[in-house]
Formats: structure tokens, sequence, C-alpha cells
């Protein structure tokens, strides 16, 4: 079920309002809401203005259903206002020898998902600015102040800014878990491998990077990246089901993955399929063959981290996930209490000499200053600041199985598709919503579109 909702103006609490800000009257319920919209902020000009936008975006997902994942839940928020929570298809559709399930389980929008490298946006990029944020870490530090012995000849000039960028010059994958079974052998195997490229040599997307990062997080602060975030991020916000190791704490609703590793699998044995191993694919064999429900699907993060790592292995529902895409837009305030200084989030999401953000992806074709991220078990997140729009749409495409090639479905233009369709949107309903508030001489417009 979708949720639509909007707010009529009162003209006397307008008066005092920002300007981004509307008072409110009546609150609009469409009928068929799977849960009403929390708060006050979108007026119901700007709302009838989005509701294309929401009704495009549904119906592109919709037809995805089926083909391109079992199912998926989408969320859309509008200055901190939710405006719309939808769960599509089902939380798992195929067993693990590729047949259809009898009496497959709904997709709720409770569900948790893997969201694999999202994770390296919702926990440690967000770990890392807290700890920027305290003074504890300074991106343009050498990672040797915060890891002594990460040390030598080209380690010395690696950066926590290269880490963030993805230009340290790291190698972009390896199974890591033929040689490490633990966090400590993993951070010496990543210590001691030499470059796969110069640093601060371009962009060269690495996981191992991220891993690195959850280490100077759990050394910096004392504790595991998963009990820092956990302790010092998600509970302040009132997260409850954004976390690590959820199987452990109880937790039961989840988006299927993939069948084992068979993805990894495949990028060890087939030296011309993904990142090619120089070492004997047969000299471990502990993958794993059930379909993968709570057990985070990443190879790295499974077999050689415990399930707690810098790269992958955090799970949570789209709605938590907004609200920490809301954070962000909101400059490191929400609900009356500042978790970030606004110099911080500008730090990390302003483009460096290098045209990238700290962490975060810039997406293309979406106002300045958007930022984005995707994981592979087939999740997004997105923010437009020049909106107010968080954006989340979580599918478990992997549950599909991969196909003739070994691939999984390829989800990027039906994301650039709704993120479309959403800014379209958004930029009608500020548009409309500026020209109707200028005819009034009692109201405070909203900011001008761009």
């Amino acid at each position: 079920m979708s949720c639509i909702a909007g707010y009529a103006q009162s003209p006397s609490s307008a008066l005092g309002r920002g300007a981004r800000g509307f008072g409110v009257l009546l609150l609009l319920s469409i009928v068929g809401c799977a849960r009403p919209s929390a708060g006050a902020g979108v007026p119901a000009a700007s709302l009838a203005g989005l509701t294309g936008g929401l009704a495009r975006a549904d119906s592109l997902i919709a037809a995805a259903v089926g083909t391109q994942f079992p199912g998926a839940v989408f969320v859309v928020a509008m200055d901190g206002v939710l405006l719309h929570e939808r769960a599509f298809g089902y939380a798992q559709l195929f067993d693990s020898a590729g047949q259809r399930l009898v009496s497959p389980p709904p997709m709720r929008t409770s569900t948790l998902f893997d969201l694999a490298s999202v994770t390296k946006v919702m926990a440690t990029t967000n770990a890392i600015m807290l700890l920027v944020d305290r003074g504890q870490v300074d991106v343009d530090a050498p990672v040797s102040r915060y890891l002594p012995d990460f040390r030598g000849p080209h380690l010395d000039s690696i950066t926590v800014r290269h880490l963030l960028t993805h230009s340290a010059g790291l190698v972009q994958w390896q199974p890591l878990y033929y040689y490490a079974s633990n966090t400590a052998q993993t951070y010496a195997l990543i210590r001691d491998m030499p470059l796969g490229f110069g640093v601060g040599a371009g962009r060269h997307y690495s996981d191992l990077g991220f891993m690195l990062l959850g280490v100077i997080v759990e050394r910096v602060s004392g504790q595991r990246l998963d009990a820092f975030v956990e302790r010092e991020l998600y509970r302040p916000l009132g997260l409850r089901s954004t976390l690590f190791e959820p199987k452990a704490r109880g937790f039961t609703d989840f988006a299927a993955t993939e069948t084992g590793n068979v993805y990894e699998r495949h990028m060890v044995y087939d030296s011309t399929f993904g990142y090619r191993y120089l070492g004997d694919p047969a000299a471990w064999n502990g993958w794993r063959h059930d379909v993968l429900r709570g057990g985070v699907d990443d190879g790295n993060a499974w077999y050689a981290n415990g399930g707690v790592a810098g790269h992958a292995g955090l799970f949570s529902t789209a709605g938590e996930l907004r609200v920490l895409v809301d954070l962000l837009n909101s400059h490191g305030m929400l609900g009356g209490h500042r978790y970030l200084r606004p110099e911080v989030v500008e730090q990390f999401l302003t483009r460096d000499q290098y045209d990238n953000y700290l962490g975060w992806m810039r997406p293309r074709d979406l106002p300045e200053g958007s930022f984005m991220h995707t994981g592979f078990t087939g999740t997004y997140v997105l923010g437009v600041p020049r909106y107010g729009l968080s954006v989340v749409l979580l599918t478990n495409r992997q549950n599909m199985g991969p196909d003739a090639r070994g691939y999984f479905p390829n989800l990027a233009p039906l994301q650039e598709a709704v993120s479309r369709a959403l800014v379209d949107g958004a930029r009608r309903a500020r548009e409309t919503a500026h020209q109707r508030c200028m005819t009034s001489l009692l109201c405070v417009p909203p900011r001008p579109p761009r």
C-alpha cells in the first residue's frame, strides 16, 4: 500500500515559519495509506505537484517486479515529511534450486534488507563524520596517524580522504577469506598487499579502503564499528532495525539475496568474469549453498570479518534509511537535536578538486549537491537537498538468480528513471507552491526552485 498525505496551509502560523516551513491546519489523508505522514512542512500545493512523480516512480517499480526482482520497498520523504511508503511483491520468490516457492512470503515495509555497499555510507561514512565532527579524525591526515603500523614507501602517503574517495590505489577486490578469518587478519592482509594503482591516481572503487576505514573507527573510538554507530547515531535517532548481525538480535523478516555466494565463486574461478584472482581457487572451499536470509551476502564481510565490516554487513529497513538521508538533507539536525555540524556535512558533500564527495557518490543529471549510493544486493539511497528529497529503493534482485552470463539484473536504469521522475515532480511542486504563494499576502514562500 502507498501513503500520500498533504497539509492545508495555516496563514497565521506560516508567518512565523522559515522559508521552507508552512503551518499546518488540516491533515489530508488519501484513503488506502499504509501509514500517515508524520510532522508538518509540506504544503498541499507542493504535494499535488509531486503526486505525478510518485505515481510514475511507483509504476516503474511495479513493472519491474517479477522480472528484475521479486520485491521491493520504496520510500520518499520531502523536507523531513514521509510522503510515500510502499512494499511490492515478495521477500523471497525462489529456493536454493532456483524453483519458485509455492507460498512466497510477501514483502513488507518492515522487512530488513542486506544493504551491501550502502553500508559504506550509512555506517562507515557516518561514523567518520561523527569522529571528524568531534575533532578525533582529520580526513587529510595520513592513515598511519590512526593505524600506526600502516607504514611503507607507498602507504605513508595514503590519507583518510584517499580511502573515502576510492583514490588510495588499493586493489579493487580480492577474496580475502582465502587467507583471513577475522578482522585483525583481514587488516594485516590489506596492509601488506601491494597497491593496484598509484596513490591519488584516479578513482578506483575498492571495498578494501572501507574495510580500513572501519578499522580506523574502531581504533579511534575504542568500539567496534557496529557498536559505535548504534550507540552514537542509530539509537539517538530512534532507529531500532538498522544494525549488523540482525539474526543474532532476534530479527526474522528478511529480504532474501542469492543462493550461497555463486557470484563471488564465479569471480574467483573465472579470470575473465570479474576481478582476477591469482591464487588457487581450490585452496579454500567454505562456500555457503543455501538461500541467504539475514546473513550478509558479501563474502569478505561474512567469511573474513565475522559479519561486521566497513564495506558491507549493515541491514536496515527503507523507512529507517530515509531518516539517515533526512539527517544529511537537514545539514545534521533532526528532531530539534544536532548530530553533526553543518560544516561537516558540507565538507563531505562538496566536490573536491577531483570532483569527488567523501564516501558518497554523485548521481548523474540530478541537481547540484545530490548524493547517492548503491548496494550490490539491489539497494539504493538518494538525497536531493535542493528539494529536500529523501529517496530509498530497496530490492532483492539477487533472488532472481544470475542470467546465462552469470550477472544479476542491472537496476541502474530503473534507479535513474525513478530519481528523475521524483526530481521532476519536486521541481514542479516547488514552482507551483512558489507561484501560488506569491498571490497571497499572508504566505511565506518556499525556497524558489533554482
